[in-house]
């Protein structure tokens, strides 16, 4: 280090001693505007010393004298100096003067100056606020880092330099420094060496950031203890090259029902001087984006093999719709950052029930329907509903047969929303079931699969006999009672009763009479008695059963004498 790089630096140093021990700048008694000291130190310079002081005449004479620390007082000096020359300043007023030191013994000295004026105005003994630091300074010359300028196929930097020691009892005669330890600063990096015979030494690093500040010091050690040990000044810089990268991915989409998982798969590769090269051991990261645009948590991340592949792992805990796959991390020395967007939607799981049932006109009835979520993080759709759907065997071949809007009352989670419906069934032999029609953000859920038949109902050959018939006397009915199955009609033995009613002579209303019983071949068993002429009809539509649909009415006049 030279010693214009330390002049400001001491002077500062100085004047903060100065105000930190009391010490005020020693001038000339009784007299106003004569000699004052300021500082006198070495400045880390081997075998001189620098006075800086000022006076309204121009100063004639500067006389430094050194006393070792540990001498008592009156003890006499060690040495002294009075070969001055002014190193700065306009004119001999004020300035800083140097000289240079020839003292026996290295170690740490008091000084005291005497200063004289033209005027003649003088001052004597008066004390430096610092001490004379009379040691082997210890400096590292030619630091260099090669290359200059790493690249990612040549990132090892190599660091070399030369330890130089100075005496200041000799301080033109370079000492050895073999074997003296090296610290080197490369930013993250701390590095060690040792100086061989001639001084040199080297060591080597990879940068672990773009810039990077190169510096290094030599460390304390037996050859020259209390050494002045010297940081390299000015700074080495060195900045890395990075280089551009891309990467593909199998996705830049997935929607994900809450508490599964998905895989992003791709590859990633750097570019050289030699192309296009895999990139490997390189983090991928998927994003989730904040409003501003920019990184607010991480939802997945994985490493590029040894050929630049990778496989991400996404998990439905966090949804990102907005969000982004990152190749690489910030201030990576040897490659810049790769991005692609990205969406993640989490379906969150939800909840539907419902009263389903079919009744004997074909009607059907979905009551007391519902559907909720749990999760805080899901939200409603503008206008949710349910579909309704049919299926031959309740396991495929769905179709739909109406959509339900559900009401929005609560519009939170663990709220029931409701829904219904009735309507006339398109089939009357079929699996029913309602399905919550999800979005990204909301999972699909569905009821189980009810099976709800009504079969439909006739009867054949119906009469009323005898006739004409007697008044008093018993009227028996015939005919068959049947239900269709498929395309089969068959025998309706049970669950279902077959309804009288009669319209008399010139009524137009018919009237309830009872209900007919069958055989187990669905033969009608039932009779009345005769009381007037009129129609009798008959059908099911009072008590159907519970897979049963109301049949058409069948009728025969009677004549009643």
């Amino acid at each position: 280090m030279r010693r214009s790089t330390f002049l400001a630096a001491a002077t500062a140093t100085a004047l903060s001693a100065s105000l930190f021990t009391g010490l005020a700048p020693a001038q000339a008694d009784g007299t106003t505007g004569g000699p004052v000291l300021s500082d006198a130190d070495g400045w880390y310079e081997p075998g001189l010393i620098f006075v800086t002081a000022h006076s309204d005449s121009p100063l004639t004479r500067i006389t430094a004298h050194f006393y070792p620390l540990d001498a008592p007082d009156g003890a006499p000096e060690a040495g002294s100096t009075e070969d001055f020359t002014q190193y700065s300043g306009d004119d001999a007023r004020s300035g800083v003067w140097r000289a240079p030191v020839h003292l026996a013994e290295l170690g740490d000295y008091r000084v005291t100056v005497d200063l004289q004026d033209a005027s003649g105005a003088t001052v004597t003994g008066a004390l430096s606020p610092h001490n004379l630091r009379y040691r082997t300074i210890l400096t590292i010359s030619g630091l260099t880092a090669t290359p200059s300028v790493p690249d990612y196929l040549h990132q090892q930097v190599s660091v070399s330099g030369t330890v130089v020691a100075q005496d200041p009892r000799d301080p033109d005669a370079p000492a050895s420094t073999d074997d003296v330890p090296v610290s080197v600063n490369a930013g993250r990096s701390r590095l060690t060496a040792t100086a061989g015979a001639d001084g040199h030494f080297t060591t080597a690093f990879v940068p672990t950031d773009p810039s990077v500040q190169l510096s290094a010091a030599p460390q304390p050690s037996d050859r020259y203890p209390g050494a002045i040990d010297l940081l390299t000044y000015p700074y080495q810089y060195l900045h890395t090259t990075q280089a551009p990268v891309r990467f593909t991915a199998s996705t830049h989409a997935l929607n994900l029902k809450q508490g599964t998982s998905g895989t992003v798969t791709g590859h990633a590769e750097i570019q050289t001087t030699a192309g296009w090269q895999p990139l490997p051991n390189t983090a991928i990261t998927l994003f989730g984006l904040g409003s501003d645009g920019l990184p607010a948590f991480v939802v997945g991340e994985t490493t590029t093999d040894g050929r630049g592949a990778y496989t991400l792992p996404v998990s439905s805990y966090n949804a990102a719709p907005t969000a982004e796959l990152m190749a690489g991390a910030g201030d990576m020395p040897f490659q810049q950052i790769a991005t692609e967007p990205f969406s993640l939607h989490v379906a969150y799981t939800t909840h539907i029930d419902a009263g389903v049932s079919l009744d004997d006109g074909s009607a059907l009835h979905v009551d007391d329907g519902y559907v909720y979520y749990e999760d805080a993080r899901a939200h409603w759709p503008a206008k949710p509903t349910v579909t309704l759907q049919y299926s031959k065997d309740g396991k495929s071949g769905w179709k739909n047969a109406t959509t339900i809007p559900i009401k929005i009352r609560y519009n939170k989670p663990l709220s029931l929303e409701t829904f219904a419906r009735t309507l006339t069934a398109p089939d009357t032999d079929a699996y029913w079931r309602a399905r919550f029609n999800g979005n990204p953000d909301l999972a699909t859920s569905t009821t189980k699969p009810v099976h709800l038949y009504r079969y439909a109902t006739r009867i054949t050959g119906f009469h009323a006999s005898p006739d004409p018939v007697r008044k008093g006397q018993p009227i028996r009915f015939g005919g068959t009672l049947q239900y269709k199955k498929g395309n089969t009609w068959k025998p309706l033995t049970d669950d279902a009763w077959p309804t009288l009613y009669f319209k008399p002579r010139g009524s137009s209303t018919y009237h309830y009479v009872c209900e007919l019983d069958t055989d187990k071949k669905g033969h009608l068993i039932g009779m009345v008695a005769a009381k007037q002429d009129g129609t009798w009809a008959l059908a099911v539509n009072r008590q159907t059963g519970d897979h049963y649909l109301r049949s058409n009415r069948v009728t025969d006049y009677v004549d009643v004498r």
